[in-house]
């Protein structure tokens, strides 16, 4: 697959699967072999099952869970997006009760694409600033050693 039709399979990935909650695209998209070096999803089955679990608990946890693609670049194999999820804050997250509160936040990623299917995702996700909006962090954060 070209570098565009990578980019565009991504993006069809992100708006079927978190967007519109179709759990059953996870075939479409991933490799049956799909591995997600995701905090969030290492108590998930890997795999296509564990993303659309790992959709699913996001969408129960965030009403009106939403995914809007800030930047997506391609080169290779390699597709990296940076995007902004957001949602009110209906069920349980973490261990966090509802707080009813509409966050937003950071999540960077980067997906290997292989033979017109997802292979692998790498992400990292701004958890510091979505606890801030859910009111659960700290006040005040001070690195060690720093008085």
């Amino acid at each position: 697959m070209s570098m565009m039709q990578n980019k565009e399979l991504v993006r069809s990935y992100i708006e079927e699967l978190f967007n519109q909650g179709n759990f059953s695209a996870v075939d479409k998209y991933l490799s049956p072999s799909f591995i997600d070096h995701n905090p969030f999803t290492k108590e998930l089955p890997m795999g296509p099952k564990g993303q659309a679990e790992f959709s699913r608990l996001m969408r129960e946890a965030f009403a009106d869970f939403h995914v809007d693609i800030q930047d997506i670049i391609a080169e290779g194999d390699k597709v990296a997006n940076r995007i902004t999820a957001s949602g009110r804050h209906k069920g349980e997250f973490l261990g966090i009760a509802p707080t009813q509160k509409e966050v937003s936040w950071q999540v960077m990623a980067f997906l290997r694409v292989e033979n017109g299917k997802i292979v692998e995702r790498w992400a990292t996700q701004d958890l510091m600033g979505l606890l801030k909006e859910l009111g659960v962090a700290p006040e005040k954060m001070v690195p060690a050693g720093v008085r």
